[in-house]
């Protein structure tokens, strides 16, 4: 098997792979997260609570297809060598599916809904395992943790823009029709339809296809080194090799597995965090934009910070410090609810002062909120720096592809914890909290985890 060689990229070509991140976070941000999850919940099903499960069990579904073919998908670009024609592939069924959703009209079928989300969720994962195996022959290894960081702010910051996008001039209030900053919706949207909502997916469709252009113009790509039927089988056997021979690399084991269950957590809150937020507080979309935007602003900061303790202190301490903060941050939200918040040990007045957030409790919740933004991103930029900086680079692709499995072999078991406790027990704080163990279970694990992985 040929071998790859570290040819750090050209300022336009590092920068082109860096706008991956920017390209392709709206779609987890405003889809995913702060719009068109809180409506698929809250308007597409007359119960919060069956819409909760109803989406979880959407996301638990992509899951189960990433973590099956990721690894593979790795072990196939590492025979193959390049990796744009990928994440151009997926790129094309990424943006059909998001398009699609703008037919997800209030009382409609939410079945079709659910497949094209999920089919976007798996080729958007499908392409960052791509993208991120690009790293260690991009980038030189000291500076991986700084980059790897800098990239997933500029992702926050591309989400934040489109968020601000949505909220100030396309969402309406229920009420009053007009958007945050008092406009009618342009293009003529209609909130009582909810087409403010369903017009994210096709937007973040037309987001990401401009700013993936320039790395597929710009940044170097492997040369060819097989051909893609020779890859696919060579690939394969690959992986079965890969499994054999992680077992005998227990740091890197021990560390995809502690990620496999901290990633799980995490993902389950980014994807089902506005959800919660919105059935607790009955917030329109308005007030859940808004909310994101807060989120994101701390975390650009966060990652920029975040990128220069790693360089300084390594990227264990920074996913740890992160994991505890998601931690405290979680247990906080679930602790929140009208007229209180940490289990009632601190009441609040139940008054509602009027505009946005107007009771302390919907305060005390933003709080709690803008820890989880300033933590989830470090949390998730130096956990990718931490396996760059444990693998070579011929070896990146089939690594990456196990990272992405590790990320997504259990992504469903949160998801669906949420959605069946949830349902049983007809109380989305209940099924949120479950997501604490998980982040408590991965810390206790990445402590005793060698850094780099491969000592």
């Amino acid at each position: 098997m040929k071998t790859e060689t570290r040819v750090p990229a050209s300022r336009r070509g590092l920068a082109g792979w860096m706008l991956f991140d920017w390209a392709a976070q709206p779609f987890f941000t405003v889809v995913t997260t702060f719009i068109f999850g809180p409506y698929f919940v809250s308007r597409m099903v007359d119960d919060p609570a069956a819409g909760q499960a109803a989406w979880g069990y959407g996301i638990a579904a992509a899951g189960v297809a990433i973590a099956i073919l990721s690894p593979m998908l790795g072990s196939i670009a590492d025979r193959a060598g390049p990796r744009k024609p990928w994440i151009a592939a997926f790129a094309l069924v990424k943006i059909v599916c998001l398009s699609s959703l703008w037919f997800a009209e209030p009382g409609s079928s939410v079945v079709p809904v659910l497949i094209a989300f999920a089919l976007a969720s798996v080729a958007a994962e499908f392409s960052i395992v791509f993208n991120d195996s690009m790293m260690p022959r991009l980038i030189d290894k000291e500076k991986i943790g700084n980059i790897s960081n800098i990239a997933w702010g500029l992702g926050y910051l591309g989400g934040m823009v489109l968020l601000i996008f949505v909220v100030a001039l396309l969402a309406g209030d229920p009420d009053s029709g007009k958007t945050l900053i008092g406009l009618d919706p342009l293009f003529g949207l209609d909130p009582a339809r909810g087409e403010d909502a369903r017009i994210t997916g096709p937007l973040s469709a037309l987001w990401y296809f401009v700013f993936l252009l320039p790395l597929l113009l710009f940044t170097p790509d492997a040369k060819a080194m097989m051909p893609i039927g020779d890859a696919v089988r060579a690939g394969i056997d690959d992986l079965r090799g890969t499994f054999r021979e992680v077992r005998q690399r227990s740091g890197i084991l021990r560390f995809l597995i502690a990620r496999m269950i901290y990633q799980d957590g995490v993902n389950a809150l980014i994807a089902l965090g506005g959800a919660f937020a919105t059935a607790l507080f009955a917030w329109s979309i308005t007030e859940i934009g808004v909310y994101g935007i807060l989120l994101n602003v701390v975390a650009i900061p966060g990652c920029l910070i975040a990128g220069r303790l790693d360089n300084i202190f390594g990227s264990k301490k920074v996913v740890i410090i992160s994991l505890v903060m998601l931690t405290l941050a979680t247990i906080g939200i679930v602790s929140t609810g009208p007229g209180y918040t940490l289990f009632g040990l601190v009441p609040l007045p139940g008054e509602d002062s009027g505009g946005l957030f107007g009771t302390p409790a919907e305060k005390a919740f933003i709080c709690f909120g803008l820890l989880i933004g300033l933590a989830f991103g470090p949390a998730q930029a130096s956990s990718r720096s931490y396996l760059a900086r444990s693998v070579s680079v011929d070896e990146a692709g089939r690594y990456f592809g196990l990272y992405a499995f590790s990320g997504r072999a259990t992504s469903f078991l949160a998801p669906f914890l949420v959605a069946s406790v949830t349902a049983l027990t007809a109380s989305p704080r209940i099924g949120i909290a479950v997501i604490v163990l998980f982040l408590l279970s991965g810390l206790v694990l990445l402590i005793r985890t060698p850094y780099p992985a491969d000592r």
